[in-house]
Formats: C-alpha cells, sequence, structure tokens
C-alpha cells in the first residue's frame, strides 16, 4: 500500500495528484484516529483464546479482501472513481488496525523475561522487514510478468497473490502463539486506560521520537516508485532497493539486541540518528548518478533505521513495565495502538509530502523527466530522510528512566508474575 497505492490512483486511476493526496490524506487520518480506539477495545477484550488471539484468527480475511478492492479498476469515471478510491482506501485502513494492534502488542505478553520479550520484538521487526523487503523486490516483478507497471490489472493480481499469502500467515501467527501475562479481571475504564499515556513522561517524548523517524521510511515507500521511474529511469530497480532495504534493515535489527545489553538504549538511538542522518544525505550531494553508490549508502542509512525499530520497539515494552509500576495497570494495546497510530500518521505526513512535492513540480501522469523532477524527488529520498534522523533526537533527549527506577520495575515484574 504504501509503495503503489499513489501510483495506481494517479497513473492507473486517472485521479489528479491533489485530489488522490486528498483520498490518501483523510483516509489515512482517520486510519490513525481510530487507532487507539482499537487499542482501548483490545484492552478490555477478555476471551478463552486470550486478549489479541483472536483479532489474529477472525480479522484476516476482511484486510484480504479490502486490499484486493483497493487496486481494481472499474469502469468508472468522474466523480465515482474518488468515491470508490476513498471508501476502499478507508475500509482497507480500518481492516488493518483490526490486525496490526494485536499483532505488536501481543509481544508484551508472550513472556515474564525482559530479554526474552527483547528477542520477541527482534523477531517480529525482522520479519516484518523481510515482509516489506520482499513485497518491495517481488512486487514490481510479479506486476511485470502480468504487462507492467502501467496496466492496472497487473496490481490487482499482484494484490490476490500477496493478500492471500498475507492472511494465511497472520491466521498462522493467531492459532500459534500464546499469551503468558493475563490480564487482570477488572477492566480498566477507557478514561483510566488514558492515564498510561498522559501520566507518562517517558512514553510520550519516546512517541513523539517515533512520530518523526517513522517518516524516513514512509517518506521513501511513498516516493520510491516515482524516484526510480523518473531519477534511476527504471521501474525494475526497485528491486536493487528492496534488497538494499533488508539487507541494511536485517543487519541493523540482528546487531542491536547485543549492543543495548552493553550500552544505554537511549544513547544508540541517538547514536543511530546521527550516522543515519549522515548515511541518508551523502547521496544527494555527490552520488551522482551512479545507482550503486546510492544504493550502498541507502542500505546502510537502512541498517541506522533497523537500529531505530529494534531499539524503540523495546523502549516501548519499557515504558509499559514503567506504567504498571507507576500506575498498577499495563495498557499494551492502547500504548502499541499509540505506536501504529504514530506509524500511520507519520504515513499520512509522508504521503502529504509527497502530494505537496507533486504539485509544486507541477507533475503530470507520465510526463517527461525534468531537473525538477530529478531533484525533488532525490531530495524525498535523501535530505528529508536525513533532516528526520536529526529531529528524532530532539524529544528523544527527554526520555528518562533512572536506574533506580528501573530495578524497583524488574523487582516489581518478578514479584508479581
Amino acid at each position: 500500500m504504501a509503495m503503489y497505492i499513489m501510483f495506481f490512483f494517479t497513473d492507473l486511476l486517472g485521479i489528479k495528484p491533489a485530489v488522490a493526496t486528498i483520498i490518501v490524506v483523510t483516509a489515512s487520518l482517520w486510519d490513525a484516529i481510530n487507532d487507539p480506539i482499537m487499542g482501548m477495545i483490545a484492552d478490555k477484550t477478555r476471551t478463552k483464546w486470550g486478549k489479541f488471539r483472536p483479532y489474529l484468527i477472525f480479522g484476516p480475511i476482511p484486510l484480504a479482501l479490502t486490499t484486493i478492492l483497493c487496486y481494481i479498476k472499474f469502469d468508472l469515471s468522474g466523480t465515482a472513481v474518488f468515491l470508490y478510491a476513498g471508501i476502499c482506501y478507508i475500509l482497507w485502513g480500518m481492516s488493518y488496525t483490526v490486525i496490526d494492534i494485536p499483532i505488536w502488542a501481543i509481544s508484551s505478553v508472550v513472556s515474564k523475561d525482559p530479554i526474552e520479550k527483547n528477542k520477541m520484538v527482534t523477531l517480529g521487526k525482522i520479519g516484518g522487514t523481510v515482509g516489506t523487503a520482499i513485497v518491495t523486490v517481488g512486487s514490481i516483478i510479479i506486476i511485470n510478468s502480468f504487462g507492467g507497471e502501467r496496466l492496472a490489472s497487473a496490481y490487482t493480481k499482484t494484490a490476490v497473490i500477496i493478500a492471500v499469502l498475507s492472511v494465511s500467515m497472520i491466521m498462522i501467527t493467531g492459532f500459534t502463539l500464546k499469551e503468558r501475562i493475563f490480564p487482570d479481571k477488572e477492566v480498566i475504564s477507557m478514561r483510566k486506560n488514558i492515564q498510561t499515556i498522559t501520566k507518562n513522561k517517558p512514553l510520550m517524548m519516546l512517541m513523539i521520537s517515533l512520530l518523526i523517524v517513522n517518516l524516513i521510511n514512509g517518506i521513501r515507500q511513498s516516493a520510491q516508485m516515482y524516484f526510480v521511474v523518473y531519477v534511476w529511469g527504471d521501474s525494475s530497480q526497485l528491486t536493487n532497493v528492496g534488497i538494499s532495504l533488508i539487507l541494511g534493515m536485517v543487519l541493523g535489527m540482528a546487531i542491536s539486541p547485543k549492543i543495548i545489553e552493553k550500552i544505554e538504549k537511549k544513547k544508540v538511538f541517538i547514536a543511530a540518528c546521527v550516522l543515519g542522518s549522515v548515511f541518508s544525505a551523502i547521496p544527494f550531494f555527490i552520488g551522482g548518478k551512479s545507482i550503486l553508490f546510492s544504493l550502498v549508502f541507502l542500505g546502510i542509512s537502512f541498517a541506522f533505521t533497523g537500529m531505530t525499530t529494534i531499539i524503540s520497539a523495546s523502549m516501548l515494552i519499557d515504558s509499559i513495565d514503567y506504567s504498571e509500576w507507576k500506575l498498577g495497570f499495563r495498557g499494551e494495546g492502547l500504548v502499541f495502538s499509540m505506536n501504529t497510530f504514530l506509524t500511520k500518521l507519520s504515513g499520512t505526513i509522508a504521503k502529504s509530502i509527497l502530494g505537496i512535492g507533486l504539485v509544486l513540480m507541477n507533475y503530470t501522469e507520465g510526463q517527461a523527466v525534468t531537473a525538477t523532477t530529478v531533484r525533488g524527488f532525490s531530495a524525498m529520498m535523501y535530505l528529508v530522510p536525513a533532516g528526520c534522523f536529526l529531529l528524532t533526537m530532539v524529544p528523544l533527549y527527554f526520555y528518562k528512566i533512572s536506574p533506580e527506577e528501573k530495578g524497583a520495575i524488574r523487582g516489581m515484574l518478578k514479584e508479581k508474575y
């Protein structure tokens, strides 16, 4: 969805960039807003299957159907196209929310051991990155095999394949995972549950940082199809971008757990942001037309993005434990729903930046390559992510859980569970 939806709307359905931006931004904003609602619903859930598992068992089917519907080109015109695209994209976002929050929140209740939970998050994030890379590398190959990026039916068939595979794997996850930290029998009211956010300063600072750092991949995912077509002149280069993404992200994720066992998480996060900014910006200024040079530096910057992904997820779990120590309840569903809310909100901002960029460049479907488009799409892939890395460090500076508090939290968890 991040890679192709804007391109499909503008270049396959013929929707004007400004209108497509309105559709995507409006739908994404609503999608982000309903995340905390879903999080509080999940926190209230009590079933024989557990708190989060039911959503992973029964939720995938609507997600598959709406994914496919978003990539079907019906014989419509004018306002009908606009309405169809908007409705489908809104329904897709709501279906995705039902899955996305439980699949991350469940990582906080699968084990009582903090090290095991960190490993669980690491494996989950690596799996998510591999999935993203598979789509990045493989989808364009499938699209081309069905007729290429200018044929709408190619996207439809590709969406069917990806939807079926995804639904199968999500349902397997729902059937096989076990929840080992059980919620109190008392159901926390929504008003009280919100205190998990409002009375947890470390969590609030971390969330602001997450909003900014998520823009890095959000902008790149939204712009990369345009980038490879109009800057590198070859849509098949998406495969190489995907390879650089998977190699970089997985490497960064794989080494992060060992590093944060020896060095404070916050310090590692800040270091990753500084280095990520440097390696993101370099190709814009000295990369020239060398695709290989740019791919290498993209891969390195993806490695630092991978590190921030794992460290932030681990810090989120720390903030949940902090909430239980300070407030007496965990609120995992709300915390992870806010995480997905921020991811989607940053995705919305990323699509807005892309949409504004398209308007400023006077972009039209299938237009000729110009110096403006080359520089504009290059800035979206390199300069904007570099700036986001640096901005991430500002709120992160105010994220503080003292060593004494960490010791008290560990003692509380051992005693309680």
